[in-house]
This record gives structure tokens, C-alpha cells and sequence, in this order.
């Protein structure tokens, strides 16, 4: 049976693409500064063995090897540093923008059915975690069992007793911390958990801050961030006594240990079995090795920790993954077509019943009906946010189902009723940060009625989180140039103009009216005579059902829920 593949190897995969000559180079100066205090431990009992012995040449010799040695180590450790530093920048931005790459890579409809505060906790506290205790912490763990090595081959040149009984001594701490590393790992995942169930609720929090004031619901809202809040540190309370229990289990036993090999030295020194400088040695080296032995287990629990978290990722990533299909030329040749489509959120609750429809190339079309009516939902279908219908719907012939999202949205753009805009300047917004020739802007401009805003203010104005900056109208603007920008020949508007005062709504509907070439489906609660004329189809939804469809005069001439509609709203 072949193995599954790893789904977290790609993003392991990513820290050191192109990045294997930093991490060697910090690597292999992390071992040099290391195997440095092997060095200075020799170095100390050669001191101690010339102090015993009386003797001056040596003495000097030592000195004249540590004036050397101390800035040696110390340009070492700074070029180590340096090195370090330069992998974990590049490490951390390929990571996060492989994971931000797959998140793009959804589907509108995907992503919609997600907490984003998931991703927003992966890739904050978690990816501070896994800087921590998988990519700084592995200099250690692949240093530091040479170093124990290296360690205990010197401690047997000096004296095979000692390093027997070290050996054994060592087995304590290695015991307690292989006993405890597990429960780290589960109490790091309760953390990431946790953490992303805050994050989530602040988030929404946040955005519902002005329903809250309305409401007065302060206290009411600041009894559930409490709890959120409470959960959070809560597990973060247990995964530090845990890490506090793990650090004072190994330290304690790594004493035992050092203090056993202590005095088996000194006992030795004075039964005249070793010199005094051999204590002194495997005092030092015992550090070393109580330091090692403290160390590798619990950053293989660190280690094992970091990577669920890596795993979580990936996972995250990869839920509700973008079907995948066939492209297709973002062209529109013949038509767009609802054959009996249905479609529920909930089992047994119908949005669309049986909806039949065709929009032909480069005609304009109006989707009309009362709230709740499933106009909106409608669109979505025709933008692939959902597969879960009944029915077919095709482009030229083809599944939407079968083309490739991208594709798609290459051939299609909707304008929604609710408008987004990024905390940058207007242009930008509107350019959606690509780079667009400037007459191809300002023609997207003028079509969306956005000139008074550019001329007032100017292209580079910051439109605040969410646009704040912004009047309601102006925000509607921005989307719909954004739109008109890219050209797509499919337009679907969803009450577009609903935040549009009535002389900019007629322009702006006006404008995407006299466009040519494009495919238009316009759902408006506009219902003007002049307006709805221009249409060559009108679309009536009422209770998720089709209720009607032809011109304006048709309708009107059949006095039915149309006319129903249109005489109600004007009076």
C-alpha cells in the first residue's frame, strides 16, 4: 500500500527553499561556538593543572591560547547570529506566504463557509510558535547529540570510571524529560485551539461593535469575551506548569547528576587517583552534558509540539480546497443557462425551486423579486460559490461545475451589495493593487461616477479600514470601477447602486446599460419604467421560484406579480 503523502512537508519544504546556504553557514557556526566550550574546558584544567604543578610556562602559554580564544568565540558567535537571523527572515516569509498562496487559492465559495479566525491564529501566535521550537530550536537538536558525543570521547581520555557513572547519571534526566514531552505537545495544540477560537470571537466582536452600542449590549458581549478570554489562558496557565513542571524535573535531575559526578571526582582527586584539573574538567564537561541531556528531550516535545501546529496548517489550508476544472476562454459566445435549479442552505429549507433561465451573450437582463426572494443566492451559483445544487447550470454549453474557478472568475465579476475596501488609497482600491495603464483607469473612474471623489481628494487618498474614509456611496463606487476595470465580459450587480443617491444610481446604471459587448444580469429594487425598458429580459423570483420573465411591456401587459411589484413600489 503506497504511503500517504505528508500534508505537511510542503510547508517543512518551504523553510529552506533557497534558503540551505544561510541555514548551513548559521549551522555550522553554531557548532563551532558550541564544540568552543569543549575547548575552554580543556583549557581551565590545563590553568588548574600548571597552578598545582607551580608552574609558570604553561601558565602563560594558557593565557596567550584565551586572549586568543575569547574574541575568536565572540566574532564566531556574532557571524552565528547573523547567519540565523537572515534564515529564520526567509524561513518565515516563505512559510507564511505558501500558506497565504493556498488560502488564495480557495474558492468564493470555500472560504465563505470558514472562520477565518482560524487563519488569522495560524499565522500569528502559531507561526511564533513554530519560529520558536522547530526552527530555532533544530540548531540545538542537531548540534547538540554531536556535542554529547564529543563530550563523552574527551571524558574518556580523562578517566573511563568517570565517564561510566556521568553516563548512568545521565539516564535521570533523559527519563524525566521522555516521560513528560507528550503532555507538552497536547497542551501546545490546546493553546492553538484555543487561540484560534479567540481570535475568531474578538474578530467578530470588533465588526459587530456598532450593533453592540445600538443594542447596549456591553455587558451582555463582555460576559462572552470574558469566557473566550478565560478559556484562552486557561490552557495557556496549563501549558506553562506543564513546561515549568518539564524544566524543573530535568534541571533537578541534571543537579543530581552534576553533583554525582562532582564528588565521584573529587573523591577520586583525593584517593590520588586524577589531577586536580580533571575535576575541573568534567565539571565543565558534566555541564555540558547535563545542559544536553536536559535540552534534546525537551525540545524533541517542543519540537513535536511546533510541528502539529505546522500540521493544523496545512490542514486549514486545505479544507475546502478549490475544485479544481477545465479553463475556459474568458469569452461568452452563446449563452448562460439554468435548467431546474434548486438549491437549499438547510436540508428541507429551498432557497431556488426549479429555476430555468438563459442569458445571452452581450444582452442585458434584470433579476427583480422581494427580499428574500433568492436573488442574491442566485448570483452566487452563477459565480460557482456553491456545487450542492440540483439542476444544471452551463456556459456555452458547460458545466459550471466542470471549469476552473479561475477561469471563471476570468469571465466573470460581481458586484455585491456589500463592499469591501483595504485600508489603502483610493487607486489602489480600484486597481486592486495590479498595474493598470492610467486611461484604462480614469475611463473606469468616469463610468463609475468616482471623479468628483478623485478630483476632491486625489488618487492617493487612505480610504481607512474597511473605507471608512468614505461615504457609503463612494465605497459602491469604488467597486463598481473595480469591475469595470477589468472587463470581464460577464457583469453580475447585486443591487449595486442600492447606497448610490438617485442621480448617481441612473448614471451609473446607465453607464453599465450602454456598454457593449457585455453580458449583464442586474438585480435592482429600482423598478423605473425608462430604467427596466432598456433591459432586453427581466427576470421575476418570488419565493425562490421563477414567477415570470420577458420585456418590461410584456410584463405589464400580463398584469401579474410583476405588475403587482412595479405598482406597489411606485405608488
Amino acid at each position: 500500500m503506497p504511503k500517504r503523502p505528508d500534508p505537511a512537508r510542503p510547508y517543512i519544504r518551504a523553510f529552506y527553499d533557497h534558503n540551505r546556504g544561510a541555514f548551513a553557514l548559521a549551522l555550522g557556526l553554531y557548532a563551532l561556538s558550541e564544540a568552543g566550550a569543549l575547548y575552554l574546558a580543556w583549557l581551565l584544567g590545563a590553568v588548574m593543572d600548571a597552578i598545582a604543578a607551580g608552574r609558570m610556562e604553561p601558565l602563560v602559554q594558557c593565557a596567550w591560547r584565551a586572549a586568543v580564544f575569547v574574541p575568536a568565540m565572540a566574532a564566531l558567535e556574532l557571524g552565528m547570529h547573523r547567519s540565523r537571523a537572515a534564515f529564520l527572515r526567509r524561513a518565515l516569509t516563505q512559510y507564511k506566504a505558501l500558506a497565504f498562496q493556498n488560502l488564495s487559492g480557495k474558492s468564493i465559495g470555500a472560504f465563505t463557509q470558514e472562520n477565518t479566525g482560524r487563519y488569522l491564529s495560524v499565522l500569528t501566535s502559531d507561526v511564533n510558535t513554530v519560529e520558536e521550537k522547530y526552527l530555532t530550536e533544530q540548531f540545538d537538536l542537531l548540534v547538540r547529540p554531536a556535542l554529547f558525543a564529543a563530550t563523552l570521547g574527551l571524558l574518556l581520555w580523562y578517566s573511563p570510571l568517570l565517564t561510566a557513572v556521568t553516563g548512568l547519571l545521565c539516564l535521570l534526566p533523559f527519563a524525566a524529560a521522555a516521560a513528560l514531552g507528550p503532555g507538552l505537545a497536547r497542551r501546545e495544540r490546546a493553546v492553538s485551539d484555543q487561540g484560534e477560537a479567540f481570535v475568531g470571537r474578538l474578530r467578530d466582536l470588533l465588526a459587530g461593535f456598532s450593533v453592540i452600542k445600538s443594542f447596549k449590549a456591553e455587558a451582555e458581549t463582555g460576559q462572552v469575551f470574558a469566557r473566550e478570554n478565560d478559556a484562552l489562558e486557561r490552557a495557556k496557565a496549563g501549558r506553562r506548569w506543564w513546561a515549568g513542571l518539564l524544566g524543573v524535573v530535568s534541571s533537578y535531575a541534571g543537579v543530581t547528576m552534576q553533583f554525582g559526578v562532582f564528588f565521584l571526582a573529587a573523591y577520586l582527586t583525593v584517593r590520588g587517583r586524577v589531577g586536580a584539573g580533571t575535576v575541573i574538567v568534567f565539571t565543565q564537561l558534566s555541564n555540558i552534558l547535563v545542559s544536553s541531556v536536559q535540552l534534546i528531550p525537551q525540545y524533541r516535545a517542543d519540537r513535536k509540539a511546533a510541528r502539529g501546529l505546522i500540521e493544523k496548517l496545512a490542514a486549514v489550508t486545505a479544507e475546502n480546497a478549490a475544485r479544481t476544472g477545465t479553463p475556459i476562454e474568458p469569452e461568452l459566445l452563446d449563452a448562460i443557462e439554468l435548467a431546474g435549479v434548486s438549491f437549499a442552505y438547510e436540508p428541507g429549507q429551498p432557497v431556488l425551486r426549479d429555476v430555468s433561465m438563459r442569458l445571452e451573450a452581450g444582452k442585458k437582463y434584470a433579476l427583480v423579486g422581494a427580499s428574500g426572494s433568492g436573488k442574491s443566492t442566485l448570483l452566487d451559483l452563477l459565480m460557482g460559490a456553491h456545487d450542492g445544487y440540483e439542476g444544471s447550470i452551463t456556459v456555452d454549453g458547460r458545466q459550471i461545475r466542470s471549469i476552473d474557478p479561475d477561469s471563471l472568475y476570468d469571465l466573470e465579476s460581481l458586484i455585491g451589495q456589500s463592499v469591501f475596501l483595504f485600508d489603502d488609497t483610493v487607486r489602489r482600491n480600484i486597481t486592486m493593487f495590479r498595474d493598470w495603464p492610467d486611461g484604462d483607469v480614469d475611463s473606469a473612474v468616469t463610468r463609475a461616477g468616482l471623479g468628483p471623489l478623485l478630483a476632491e481628494r486625489g488618487g492617493d487618498y487612505r480610504c481607512g479600514e474597511n473605507g471608512a474614509g468614505l461615504s457609503g456611496g463612494e465605497r459602491q463606487r469604488i467597486s463598481i470601477a473595480r469591475a469595470l476595470l477589468r472587463g470581464t465580459k460577464v457583469l453580475l450587480l447585486d443591487e449595486a447602486t442600492a447606497a448610490l443617491d438617485n442621480d448617481t444610481a441612473h448614471a451609473v446604471t446607465g453607464a453599465i446599460l450602454d456598454l457593449e459587448g457585455l453580458t449583464r444580469l442586474v438585480v435592482t429594487h429600482r423598478l423605473e419604467a425608462a430604467e427596466l425598458a432598456r433591459y432586453d429580459g427581466i427576470f421575476v423570483l418570488r419565493a425562490g421560484a421563477l414567477a415570470e420573465q420577458g420585456t418590461f411591456a410584456q410584463l405589464m401587459a400580463r398584469k401579474g406579480y410583476f405588475y403587482s411589484l412595479y405598482t406597489v413600489t411606485n405608488g
